[in-house]
């Protein structure tokens, strides 16, 4: 398995030099405190954190997993000191309100927190990572009292939550839920019903877990309109705050997984357990959306996380593995054969990579802005505020989620492919990250889900293509800032033709959606990668620009790293950006040839 070496040198470029987070951070109510030098030693912190305690449990716990006895889960060896750690360094309430114990900094500081932790170890992260959302939703939906009750210790890290959707018979259609709460006449209620693939959802490392549960009342309307949101704890909690008596929610087995074996993965049954009503009746779903979006876009980080962590295993062996010789012609003589690297195709694999780890990253760090005005919204009491920045990172969300978790599968393969046969086996470690990723692209929404909400919901009913306009708009911007500088204009020109063409692509799937509603569905894939493209392309372009302008300035010590910016974004325009035209080429041909097929003519026997 790699040992994780923290980004901070990208890290620090994307927030302090492409994005100006301290200009960002003093323009928040939230964010006086999370000064140049607090984010410094955070960021410190947090890497010897991952690289020491977490990197060195990844591949053991692959190898170990999680066991269930007796309706107890037990994690792998390391993993209760690792996350007793965690709680002592405060890490679960970093950008969490100061009354109820948290450090009360902007999000985008937990997103950073998470993207190193996860890309250290994934399997790890999970169980935090779930917290997240529980504690969004009850902070956003839940009375004050049940705040006042469980923020604290979900703040602290001493209890953990999940979120607790899936059923055996629905994933994504949440219509067919059939989990019941029957109203106990004191305020509380009684939840009966099975739940599966509820990650963290039973573990031995908190003394409570907090279960955000989808249900139906009695006399509930069918479908999505009837679902209410319950607070369900695993132990309940008496009025001062103490564990009283074990609620009635069982752990009844944990899957047997393909990758992040060390998380675990529970079917969970609520037999008339103790329940508690958050925000209004029938109306679960959409405080649920706050959770899922906190998921997806944690999800995101996924992506990221798997290819900078294989990216880290694959370069060191590229440059010590040797293989024949270069093309080209010997690139070290004295040796018996050439390094892997001075071959272009494992430079292509290992280009891919980077520039997929790098562009990602700084995907979900200006994302990452705009989810940090979204919550001081939440923290004035100002709707309107939350609304638009809301909607902003609601056009990223299936973006970020299904398009990186895409990319990060690719890298995380490539890794693999970098090592030839040893990458197969799993002494490398290679094979675990390929393992891992594969559940990206499923979780929180597939791929299909995320491609359906961006086009479907996002462009074509919500905004009538308004969210593509308003960001190729910005696109445009800055093609007109830097067209006119040599070591950036490739870039603006090729950006100026796709962000054109992103709108017409839009229009004309407006047009053919009117007679066709098939297409929505049919092109919604191509659609999304397309988007992902197109975005990444930009921020590789902004990064550049900034790259090139330290370069034109001199005087850094570090000039070769403005120089990588550059070269990698010289080739991710040229390999990796075109891949935009085959799904424009797709996304535009009529539907009939997916649909004319009939059912059982698909196979033969």
């Amino acid at each position: 398995m790699p040992a994780y070496k923290a980004p901070l040198r990208d890290t620090r470029f994307l927030l302090n030099e492409v994005f100006d987070f301290p200009a960002h951070y003093a323009g928040l109510s939230n964010g006086k405190d999370a000064d140049p030098e607090t984010v410094g030693a955070i960021l410190e912190e947090c890497a010897r954190y991952c690289e020491e305690v977490l990197s060195p449990i990844n591949l053991s716990g692959d190898q170990q997993g999680c066991t269930l006895k007796d309706g107890v889960v037990t994690t792998p060896k390391g993993f209760k000191d690792a996350y007793a750690q965690f709680v002592a360094g405060g890490w679960q309430g970093l950008s969490h309100p100061t009354e109820y114990g948290g450090q009360g900094l902007p999000m985008s500081l937990g997103l950073v927190k998470s993207e190193m932790m996860g890309t250290a170890n994934w399997s790890f992260t999970m169980y935090p990572g779930l917290s997240l959302g529980c504690m969004n939703t009850i902070m956003q939906y839940a009375s004050e009292s049940l705040k006042n009750q469980y923020m604290p210790p979900l703040t602290e890290g001493r209890w953990s939550g999940t979120m607790c959707l899936t059923e055996p018979q629905c994933g994504t259609d949440l219509g067919q839920i059939k989990t019941k709460a029957d109203d106990n006449g004191d305020g509380t209620y009684a939840l009966t019903g099975t739940k599966i693939f509820i990650s963290a959802g039973e573990h031995d490392l908190t003394e409570n877990i907090i279960h955000i549960v989808l249900a139906r009342l009695p006399d509930a309307p069918p479908g999505t309109r009837g679902i209410s949101l319950f607070i369900v704890p695993k132990v309940l909690v008496n009025d001062d705050g103490s564990l009283g008596e074990r609620n009635a929610v069982t752990c009844a087995s944990i899957e047997h997984k393909m990758g992040i074996k060390a998380s675990a993965t529970c079917v969970l049954n609520f037999d008339g357990a103790r329940a508690w009503l958050i925000g209004e009746p029938n109306k679960g779903l959409e405080a649920m959306f706050t959770f899922m979006n906190t998921a997806r876009i944690g999800t995101a980080v996924q992506g990221v996380a798997h290819a900078e962590l294989s990216f880290q295993g694959a370069l060191p062996y590229a440059l010590e593995r040797r293989s024949m010789r270069a093309l080209s012609g010997k690139k070290e003589p004295d040796k018996v054969a050439d390094a892997l690297i001075h071959h272009a195709d494992v430079r292509r694999m290992l280009l891919t990579q980077k520039a997929i780890a790098e562009g990602g990253r700084a995907m979900i760090y200006f994302a990452a802005q705009y989810a940090d005005h979204m919550v001081n919204g939440i923290m004035e009491n100002d709707p309107a505020k939350y609304a638009l920045w809301d909607d902003k990172l609601g056009f990223f969300t299936p973006i970020l989620k299904g398009f990186l978790t895409e990319m990060g599968l690719e890298a995380a393969n490539l890794g693999m492919q970098v090592f030839g046969g040893h990458g197969y086996i799993s002494e490398h470690g290679m094979e675990q990250i390929a393992r891992d990723a594969r559940i990206a692209t499923l979780y929180e929404g597939t791929t299909g889900i995320q491609a359906l909400d961006l086009l479907g919901r996002k462009v074509l009913l919500t905004t009538r293509g308004a969210c593509v306009r308003e960001f190729t708009g910005q696109i445009g911007r800055f093609v007109l800032e830097h067209v006119t500088n040599g070591k950036t204009r490739r870039f603006c020109t090729d950006l100026g033709r796709y962000a054109a063409e992103w709108n017409v692509l839009t229009l004309r799937l407006m047009m053919m959606a009117r007679k066709d509603r098939d297409v929505v569905s049919s092109a919604s894939h191509h659609f999304l990668m397309y988007s992902g493209y197109v975005m990444m392309g930009y921020f590789w372009a902004v990064q550049a620009a900034v790259a090139a302008k330290r370069l034109a300035e001199g005087g850094d010590d570090t000039p070769e790293f403005y120089q990588s910016k550059l070269d990698t974004a010289a080739f991710y325009f040229d390999h990796l950006l075109p891949r935009a035209k085959a799904h424009a080429a797709s996304m535009t041909k009529p539907s009939k040839s997916m649909t004319r097929l009939a059912p059982d003519h698909f196979a033969f026997s």
